[in-house]
């Protein structure tokens, strides 16, 4: 009825007076939505002035826990303000009922007014957020048929069969023959971002982008804007494929892995671990190379334990010369040597803004940066430690639902590798404090000091290196 606004009745047949809107009706809520949809709050407020058009008299109320309306819309929120009949207030809606006479009781606490208030109201409109396909039966609200309560074994919610009807109508979309799953992989809430911050558009399969809805929330403006730069990448890729090179992280990157088959002993660390698909393998699990998949991150040359992978640029036996060219200091000289592998995405980055900055740390540290710490090889850490370094640190991306890793799981990688260093120091029977690793993003480089010149003293106290000098 308010669609075609011929008949100014509400459903119960009495004329309409009342309409309350209830903002984040589930979303914001960690056991339902956790997350904003940004576009709801825009969209009842036009649905407001749509009523407040069709039927002048009638009172209607929106009810929120923040009005948000990114953009341009900030004033167009002003003028639905100014408006007669639309009151907004702040609260959070506790209970709806009917009272029997077809009306809604809505009782509202936390207010601005600082006490709790009841409105009645002819119609609820209820703004719910928007979800991705790939998520819908997971966000649902869990509940079990009377089958189901009779039977716990099953342990069978209405929730995962709608999830897994739902992925399996999402993996049917693409269809790709990633080793991975035909669908694309997706972050936290569903969307398909490879990393939201520094590479928006792009997704964990190269050559598709994501844009609109697809992506994240938004309305329809926002959503041709997005159009636009997605298509933009698309011509960077084209262009960068036509020459040959990589578009994304490293672009204009040449190289490409290389490996030496015959020492290949088909154990699937690089197969599985890489997280963009660019490796598949074969009946026996040798791996087979997509060169065009590749973002020549190097975490299939951190994994391999037969190390026989490497770039042109960056392979095992470069980053070993360059450790064995550092100067030792001897037993003697009583200072530490301490070895430091940074990632080039976020952590060497904030070391560049501590020189800026003039932020001060121990002279003793020696910096190598890495693609990612997820292509450092254990075997870099052996040789540093037998050759006398008396610490290795490594500071990598955050990763995580609320930050993410520049190449999506290599500092998460290089934390579960860390398992097998410590293994190695027991080999060499060295204390396990000697290799440690932190995560930060670019905004925390205050922090790099801190954390060497501790480490630096933590290594002092101690000791040295007892394979220093030999």
């Amino acid at each position: 009825y308010i669609k075609n606004g011929k008949e100014n009745k509400a459903l119960n047949g009495k004329p309409l007076e009342s309409i309350t809107f209830i903002q984040c009706a589930g979303s914001r809520n960690e056991k339902h939505l956790p997350y904003c949809s940004s576009i709801c709050c825009s969209v009842s407020l036009k649905q407001a002035l749509y009523i407040r058009e069709k039927f002048p008299d009638a009172l209607i109320y929106i009810i929120y826990k923040d009005i948000r309306t990114p953009a341009q819309h900030e004033l167009f929120y002003k003028r639905v303000q100014e408006e007669d009949n639309i009151f907004l207030t702040k609260g959070d809606v506790v209970n709806v009922n009917s009272n029997g006479n077809g009306e809604m009781i809505i009782d509202i606490d936390d207010t601005l007014l600082g006490e709790k208030i009841q409105i009645k109201s002819d119609v609820v409109v209820l703004a719910t957020g928007m979800v991705p396909t790939t998520l819908a039966g997971e966000i649902e609200t869990k509940e079990k048929t009377e089958e189901q309560e009779e039977s716990d074994k099953k342990e069978e919610t209405l929730d995962g069969k709608k999830e897994a009807e739902s992925a399996e109508v999402g993996a049917k979309i693409l269809n790709l023959a990633y080793r991975q799953g035909t669908d694309l992989p997706t972050l936290k809430y569903g969307f398909p971002d490879s990393h939201y911050i520094c590479f928006p558009y792009e997704t964990r399969r190269t050559g598709i982008y994501a844009a609109g809805c697809v992506r994240s929330p938004m309305d329809i403006s926002a959503s041709k804007n997005d159009a636009y730069g997605a298509s933009l990448k698309a011509i960077q890729l084209l262009h960068a494929a036509k020459n040959g090179v990589a578009v994304h992280p490293r672009s204009g990157d040449q190289s490409y892995p290389d490996f030496f088959m015959q020492r290949c002993t088909q154990c699937k660390r690089c197969t599985e671990e890489c997280p963009f698909g660019s490796l598949d393998e074969d009946e026996k699990g040798t791996p087979l190379p997509n060169p065009n998949r590749c973002r020549r991150c190097g975490i299939c040359l951190g994994a391999c334990p037969e190390r026989i992978i490497s770039f042109k640029d960056y392979s095992i036996h470069s980053i070993s010369s360059m450790i064995k060219a550092v100067d030792i200091p001897d037993e003697f000289e009583e200072k530490p040597r301490i070895l430091a592998f940074l990632c080039e995405n976020d952590a060497y980055p904030s070391l560049d803004i501590v020189g800026k900055y003039h932020l001060q740390y121990d002279p003793n540290i020696r910096v190598i940066p890495v693609r990612c710490l997820g292509a450092v090889n254990v075997v870099w850490i052996a040789d540093a430690l037998s050759m006398g370094f008396d610490g290795i640190i490594m500071i990598g991306c955050k990763h995580g639902d609320d930050y993410q890793c520049h190449y999506i799981k290599g500092s998460e990688l290089a934390e579960q590798r860390m398992e097998n260093v410590q293994e190695k120091l027991k080999q060499l029977v060295l204390e396990p404090e000697r290799v440690q690793m932190f995560n930060l993003s670019l905004d925390e480089y205050n922090k790099i000091p801190t954390i060497f010149n501790d480490f630096v003293e933590e290594i002092t106290e101690m000791g040295f290196n007892p394979y220093k000098g030999m």
